[in-house]
């Protein structure tokens, strides 16, 4: 009989976070291609036309829950690849705050753009 193996801890929440962002992301990526494929058709779409569906608190709010699971989603996914690669100690602690760190700029960005978009300015930098 095979043993079962996991990097994800048992009775952890990553384990359950990574199913409910996966599902959340194809819901999300249907409604894109849906959009912006047979709705629009990706060639004539513009900066305008997005900008103005990002002044909508309902399409604003969607993108940007968009880019925070996605975040978790990959980040969450690359670390417990290398966790079943075999990484340990001092190395694992390293890659695990490199992609906390590189997580929350990658979403501080995605939010300055987001905003930048909807007309929103919340931060002067």
């Amino acid at each position: 009989m095979a043993e079962h193996y996991s990097s994800f801890e048992r009775g952890g929440r990553r384990w359950l976070w990574q199913r409910i962002t996966a599902a959340f992301l194809v819901v999300v990526l249907a409604f894109h291609f849906f959009l912006l494929h047979f709705v629009h058709h990706a060639a004539d779409v513009t900066f305008q036309m997005s900008a103005a569906r990002m002044q909508q608190w309902t399409y604003y709010s969607l993108m940007v829950l968009f880019l925070i699971t996605a975040t978790f989603h990959g980040v969450n996914g690359v670390y417990n690849a290398l966790v079943n690669q075999g990484i340990e100690g001092t190395r694992k602690t390293a890659v695990k705050w490199t992609l906390i760190a590189a997580s929350i700029l990658l979403i501080v960005q995605g939010i300055r753009t987001a905003n930048e978009w909807a007309g929103i300015a919340l931060l002067p930098f």
